[in-house]
């Protein structure tokens, strides 16, 4: 059994999908950073740097925090959604680190700035849009070639698609990125997301362009 403690957010959303991909069972206890949750002793027990998601492993003992270390545990765990080739292996954790390094964090700031207090730092929004937008476009290439990111469904899938399901916020018309919108749609319609997505509580169907 895992406990995922967990929020409504992209990273969280990567673990709550993976574990529906690979049918481990699990309890999801919602951690509200809305209200400062995450900041409470219990939970700084499990996640040193008070963020979400965080994962406990009753079969092992081990506790987790980080989304991408945790799905690459949860790949180990089960012997899914990794590729078995070396050279595929490498690819997929390529994009998961081009997830975590920049697909993450700079469609975060421009959910800040661009979403959240629009009009407030006029440099920080351009500078945050500008390179959400070409984000936007490097994974565009990437799909031209590939169904999926790394080749197979994977991974990198998981980190980078619930990114992308916060598009509204990053004013992105994703009908400009014809391979990431069949992508998009394609990772959607799986059945493992869409409970994924609803975890831990429901928030409404997913966004569509």
């Amino acid at each position: 059994m895992i406990d995922l403690y967990t929020w409504t957010t992209p990273n969280g959303r990567k673990v709550s999908i993976m574990l529906e991909e690979c049918g481990l069972p699990y309890t999801a206890y919602a951690i509200d950073i809305r209200n400062n949750e995450q900041f409470q002793p219990h939970f700084l027990k499990v996640s040193p740097n008070n963020k979400i998601p965080a994962i406990v492993d009753s079969d092992t003992g081990m506790s987790l925090m980080e989304s991408g270390a945790i799905l690459m545990y949860l790949a180990r765990k089960t012997g899914m959604l990794m590729p078995r080739d070396e050279a595929a292996r490498w690819r997929a954790v390529e994009w998961i680190m081009w997830q975590m390094g920049g697909f993450g964090p700079m469609l975060g700031q421009a959910h800040h700035f661009v979403h959240f207090n629009p009009g407030k730092a006029p440099y920080a929004e351009e500078r945050f849009a500008t390179e959400t937008s070409r984000l936007y476009q490097v994974l565009d290439n990437q799909l031209a070639q590939h169904e999926y990111v790394a080749g197979e469904y994977s991974l990198a899938d998981i980190a980078i698609w619930p990114w992308a399901s916060r598009f509204q916020w990053q004013n992105i018309d994703l009908n400009a990125y014809p391979h990431v919108l069949r992508w998009y749609k394609s990772v959607a319609a799986r059945p493992a997301v869409q409970r994924g997505y609803q975890v831990p509580m429901d928030a409404g169907e997913i966004p569509m362009p």
